[in-house]
């Protein structure tokens, strides 16, 4: 597995470029800065197979519907999220506007647990429920990769915060519970700041030790 991550927006957003030996890429919360995405693309003679989306906010998702203009790929959001996603209380003025919604079907990720990927180097991918941070929020684990994506519910040090709109301490509390259930060599690429691992957390990490 190749993993490109690129730092994007104001609020540094961990979005990455995913792929393997088929050169179709999957492209993981892409913030914002759509020309440096596809700059990330481009050299590597990447398609993309996939948008995927962590949560919904908009420091995650507003160069979404210029680069599926560009890169036309399905989405996957969740249903939860996708209700706020592309609407007027989905903004951080002047820093982020309204995000645009793409011109196609969103997909709901938590339709299925697992799902094969279009790039056979990938084998599968299981989709993890993790709401607390958003209503609808999700981490993308590649259990053959050991890799898992987890947005903004699982931090270095730390975890998603609960006071927006739709947020839930007592839920996130449990869906941390759920990731720590994860092999302790499990990566951990989250939507911001470095990367850990889940043995690391469990030492370190209060939030993860607590729930």
């Amino acid at each position: 597995m190749n993993i490109e991550l690129i730092t994007v927006g104001p609020f540094e957003v961990n979005c990455a470029v995913v792929w393997g030996k088929a050169k179709q890429a999957l492209v993981i919360d892409p913030g914002t800065d759509a020309p440096l995405i596809q700059s990330y693309l481009d050299p590597n003679g990447l398609t993309v197979a996939a948008y995927l989306l962590t949560h919904g906010h908009a420091d995650h998702i507003n160069a979404l519907a210029e680069l599926h203009a560009a890169r036309p790929a399905p989405v996957y959001l969740h249903a939860e999220d996708e209700r706020w996603a592309f609407g007027p209380t989905n903004q951080i003025p002047p820093t982020y506007p309204v995000p645009q919604k793409p011109d196609t079907e969103i997909l709901h990720p938590e339709v299925s647990e697992h799902w094969k990927l279009l790039d056979p180097f990938f084998q599968s991918a299981e989709i993890m429920e993790t709401p607390g941070h958003t209503p609808g929020g999700v981490c993308y684990w590649f259990k053959e990769e050991n890799v898992c994506f987890t947005g903004d519910t699982l931090f270095k040090g730390s975890c998603g915060r609960t006071d927006l709109p739709g947020g839930d301490g007592r839920v996130l509390a449990q869906s941390l519970k759920t990731l720590a259930t994860l092999p302790p060599e499990t990566r951990i690429i989250s939507g911001h700041g470095e990367e850990t691992t889940i043995a690391h957390e469990l030492k370190t990490n209060f939030f993860l030790q607590s729930a």
